[in-house]
């Protein structure tokens, strides 16, 4: 196991990775400081069936008493109506402000439990357990909490950091090939923006990430959030250097929207997004050619598109979606691009410059 400290003050939080972690769960629970027995374990149907058995006897053992509240899977879920129920459930259970939600599941579960816990009672303690890569490298740190609105992605939202983060990779052997790939693209994003020689890592050995091997599993996720943590430390509420995490996001969550949620997972979109951005890098921040190709091939090998829908530039819902991007400010979209691997920027740009671009 590794583990790591996310420094935020009052608001620090231990990261553990490795495998076979979920059976100590409710341990680790309660290191984290957590002394009521409430808690709502939010998941969604699919990781229920494999993994929740085990997460409650775990809480049990550790005297807490679960409520297991089960989601449908799917980017649909992070929805109003989805969180309406989760607080019922919540209500129904008597959950109450030293209670704990433990969110098991991938980062359409993170992000709607977070939101629950950071609304609920005006607050309680949430404890985030990925079984996804997306999740496990990037979406579970942070405290990005919320849920989409039809007209674009994590709209609606708040800032709400975990007590903990549990990251157990033995989880991610049941994931679906799909699922599992669409991992890479928030993995390979950390070299693009960060690190030029976990480019060079990833090229080596993503025939063993691909096979699943648990030692290098655990070795790129603590990697991947390792980047992470030191990111959220300097700028946890993304005014400063943490908006260069978002670089692929700003088209990928466009077409996510645009094309209806579900029919491109999170990481596909966003190495569409990704490939696309390295083009403009081309265009607006000197990237040079050979790198921005190097990094396209990186993400094909990985198995995951890098084409972006031709359509999509003059799709009405893709403009709109990107005109509502988080990063809006003053007319503009703050743009992550790079000028060389391993080191990004942002620039303002306007939307009829972004799309220009790939005219």
């Amino acid at each position: 196991m590794q583990s790591l400290r996310v420094d935020l003050g009052l608001r620090s939080h231990e990261v553990h990775v490795g495998a076979g972690l979920l059976d100590e769960l409710g341990a680790t629970v309660r290191r984290a400081g957590l002394g009521g027995i409430g808690a709502a374990l939010i998941t969604d149907t699919n990781v229920a069936r494999h993994y929740a058995t085990r997460a409650v006897e775990s809480l049990k053992r550790a005297n807490f008493a679960p409520t297991v509240i089960e989601i449908a899977p799917g980017e649909a879920s992070k929805s109003l109506a989805t969180l309406a129920t989760v607080y019922d459930r919540m209500t129904a259970a008597e959950i109450d402000r030293a209670g704990v939600v433990i969110a098991l599941g991938g980062g359409v579960v993170g992000d709607l439990a977070g939101f629950a816990a950071a609304t609920y009672l005006r607050g309680i303690a949430v404890v985030q357990v990925p079984t996804t890569v997306v999740a496990q490298v990037d979406s579970a740190l942070g405290g990005k909490t919320g849920v989409n609105h039809p007209r674009a992605k994590n709209l609606i939202g708040a800032f709400h950091q975990p007590r903990a983060i549990v990251a157990d990779v033995a989880t991610l052997a049941t994931l679906p090939e799909r699922e599992y790939r669409e991992g890479f693209a928030e993995v390979i994003k950390y070299g693009a923006i960060m690190d030029a020689a976990m480019i060079s890592d990833l090229e080596r050995d993503l025939d063993r990430i691909a096979g699943r091997d648990a030692a290098i599993l655990e070795a790129v996720v603590a990697r991947s959030l390792m980047h992470k943590a030191a990111i959220v430390a300097a700028d946890e509420r993304e005014t400063g250097i943490r908006k260069i995490l978002n670089f692929g996001h700003t088209l990928g969550h466009a077409l996510e929207a645009s094309a209806g949620y579900g029919r491109y997972l999170h990481g596909e979109a966003v190495a569409i997004g990704m490939a696309a951005a390295a083009a403009l890098s081309e265009q607006r921040a000197g990237l040079d050619g050979r790198e921005a190709a190097r990094l396209v091939r990186l993400i094909e090998r990985a198995g995951l598109p890098t084409a972006m829908p031709p359509e999509a530039f003059r799709d009405a819902d893709f403009i709109s979606a990107l005109r509502l991007d988080k990063k809006r400010a003053d007319g503009g979209i703050e743009f992550v691009l790079l000028d060389h691997l391993g080191h990004a920027l942002t620039r303002k740009l306007g939307v009829s410059e972004i799309l220009s671009s790939f005219a």
